[in-house]
């Protein structure tokens, strides 16, 4: 395990009443681990409630969790990551048997799917919104994923270190699954008990806001890995307008020799264009997405995979056991 550098990744605003115990409760289960909490712009004790507990505690000033989850990757240095909200509703006892399981399978990514029987920890927008965003990403992308937007995993130094992070909010979840299914990651999934928040402890997701937020996401990165089906489609949608729109014109013109509704046609030809455009730039874009795909693939290859930890044998049968 000297060899073996596991860290603990917090990132956290305004979670004074919690966190204390969190950082607590994860050097417990993971000992050795360097546990480090990101503020992002606390108005309370945070940070000094962090530092009584152990903890090495960093500052982002950008606001939004995707900025602090891309300044925590660019900063630690370690070969595997546990990456936990600061509010205390995750189990640290899962953290040992996730850090198991990537180490056995040589994964790069597991995530804790959340399961509770407390209403007020998921409550029903928030579930219902997570099944219907996670169901939208299984359909494009592969369906290897059940809890999208669960903020509890474990990565490996390969995924941190080969990640783009270009989200600022919460939607930085969504990046995560999908940079894993694009490249044909290893990933795996463990049960953990999700709770609510203690007294005093405030969400800082808005159940609607944010699901917009990561909606668009989700948007954006099919038309940025899946080009031509998305301009594909806009095109065909487009070409079916037109053709609903062209064909009564077509029909009076061959009956009558007369076009009467000249705005309508000129309507109709220029969506036919319109969607021709569209597939054509699909076709580009594909090409370029291909490119891009395989600088990332070779990125994500440029670093050693989990098989190749020091000690990695050892670690896995000491997390097992744990």
């Amino acid at each position: 395990m000297s060899d073996l550098r596991v860290a603990v990744l917090i990132p956290c605003r305004d979670e004074a009443p919690t966190i204390g115990k969190v950082v607590a409760d994860f050097r417990a289960r993971i000992p050795g681990a360097m546990v480090y909490v990101y503020d992002n712009n606390s108005n309370d004790q945070t940070i000094a409630l962090a530092r009584a507990a152990g903890a090495i505690v960093r500052r982002e000033t950008l606001q939004g969790k995707g900025h602090v989850i891309r300044r925590m990757f660019a900063d630690v240095e370690a070969d595997i990551y546990v990456l936990v909200d600061g509010d205390d509703t995750y189990d640290a006892a899962a953290a040992p048997r996730m850090v198991g399981l990537l180490l056995e399978d040589g994964l790069d990514m597991v995530t804790a799917t959340r399961q509770t029987d407390q209403q007020a920890a998921y409550r029903p927008g928030h579930r219902a919104g997570n099944l219907m965003l996670t169901g939208m990403v299984r359909w494009v992308f592969g369906d290897r994923t059940s809890d999208m937007l669960s903020g509890y995993r474990v990565f490996s130094r390969r995924f941190v270190k080969s990640f783009p992070a270009i989200a600022s909010g919460f939607e930085t979840e969504t990046e995560f699954t999908v940079h894993a299914l694009e490249l044909n990651m290893p990933i795996g999934e463990i049960v953990a008990a999700y709770s609510e928040r203690p007294p005093g402890s405030a969400s800082k997701l808005n159940t609607i806001r944010d699901g917009v937020r990561i909606l668009r996401t989700i948007v954006s990165l099919i038309k940025e890995e899946r080009p031509l089906p998305f301009f594909g489609g806009v095109g065909a949608l487009m070409l079916v307008i037109a053709l609903a729109l062209g064909i009564p014109v077509i029909i009076e013109f061959y009956h009558t020799g007369l076009v009467r509704r000249f705005p309508t046609a000129i309507l109709a030809t220029g969506l036919v264009l319109l969607s021709s455009l569209s597939l054509f730039s699909g076709l580009i874009l594909e090409s370029v997405s291909r490119g891009r795909h395989e600088a990332k693939r070779l990125a994500y290859l440029a670093i050693p995979g989990t098989a190749c930890l020091p000690k990695a044998r050892e670690a896995e049968q000491t997390f097992r056991i744990a």
